[in-house]
C-alpha cells in the first residue's frame, strides 16, 4: 500500500485550513484533508479503472466530506462559502 500522505503534508493542510497544525478536529481542516485524499484517489482511478475497492473508498470519502460540508453550512455559512472557494470544490 502506498503512503501518499506524509505527516508534514497533513500538518501543512491543517495549518492552512484548520488554523493550527495541531487542530485536527476542525471541520475546515477535515474537509481540506478529505479533498486532498479524494484528488489523490481520483488520479489513481484514472490509471487503474478496475480498482473497485479504491472506488468504494473514494465514494465513502466523498460522502463523509459532503456530510461535514452540510454541517458547516448549517453552523456558519460564511466559513462554508470561503472554504469551498479556497478548495475549489463546487463548480
Amino acid at each position: 500500500m502506498a503512503v501518499y500522505l506524509s505527516a508534514e503534508k497533513k500538518q501543512e493542510i491543517f495549518q492552512n485550513y484548520g488554523g493550527d497544525a495541531n487542530n485536527t478536529g476542525s471541520i475546515e481542516g477535515q474537509v481540506a484533508l478529505f479533498t486532498f485524499r479524494i484528488k489523490s484517489l481520483s488520479e489513481h482511478l484514472n490509471k487503474f479503472k478496475k480498482d473497485h475497492a479504491t472506488r468504494r473508498s473514494l465514494l465513502m470519502m466523498v460522502g463523509k466530506r459532503k456530510s461535514l460540508l452540510e454541517y458547516l453550512k448549517r453552523k456558519d455559512i460564511a466559513k462554508y462559502r470561503s472554504l469551498i472557494q479556497a478548495l475549489g470544490i463546487r463548480g
